[in-house]
């Protein structure tokens, strides 16, 4: 049986915390209550200001080919896209099985992280730039900001070292990289596409996992 001082120690500790709770719940009320009509009318004209220029963000970014996960045909399109968006995540890649998997997660996030935009490149055919940004492995993905590579993730080393990472696993990497955004202005179908952020990507048959190029 615990003791009663101890007992009532407790009570006490949670009757602070629930009248803590009280208070903020109250003072959140009063501060409501003190809104006027002009009051209301400011926040509300705020709030479609910051909607517009979300959906003007939107339709920019969109116009420049983000939410979807396309191929860049040379090497001088590639610093045009890097150049006209804040955000690029660029798959160099060449026609191999792992690739083809980081194909997939990358499509998929294309459409779920709608404030950057996803490419690939072929290494193989863009030997200027695969020197210049040493790529020695492929998949490489350079993490572009503001029109510069401010990192990479090579190979699936970082993703569990297998090609059946989850596509969440990357997009969590990529957010530690802040080349995309979880929430906020930036996700364009977080909640609608929580599921499909899970899904494997499994492989058919047994490959490596990177590739040296």
């Amino acid at each position: 049986m615990a003791n009663p001082n101890v007992q009532e120690i407790i009570e006490n500790q949670v009757l602070t915390v629930a009248k803590a709770v009280e208070d903020k719940i109250d003072e959140e009320i009063a501060a409501l209550d003190r809104l006027d009509l002009d009051d209301i009318e400011v926040l509300r004209e705020r709030r479609l200001q910051q909607m517009k220029k979300m959906a003007e963000k939107r339709s920019r970014w969109i116009s420049l080919g983000h939410s979807e996960y396309t191929e860049i045909p040379s090497e001088k399109d590639f610093f045009s896209a890097v150049k006209a968006s804040d955000r690029v995540v660029c798959h160099f890649y060449r026609d191999n099985w792992p690739c083809k998997v980081m194909d997939k997660h990358m499509g998929i996030l294309a459409k779920q992280h709608i404030e950057t935009r996803f490419v690939k490149i072929n290494a193989e055919k863009s030997p200027f730039l695969a020197e210049k940004l040493k790529i020695l492995v492929l998949p490489t993905l350079a993490l572009i900001k503001n029109a510069k590579v401010d990192d990479y993730v090579v190979g699936f080393d970082e993703l569990g070292g297998t090609d059946e990472f989850n596509t969440e696993d990357l997009e969590e990497r990529l957010a530690k990289a802040q080349v995309i955004f979880f929430e906020g202005e930036s996700s364009l179908n977080s909640s609608k596409s929580s599921a499909q952020t899970r899904r494997s990507v499994r492989q058919s048959e047994s490959h490596d996992s990177s590739d040296s190029d």
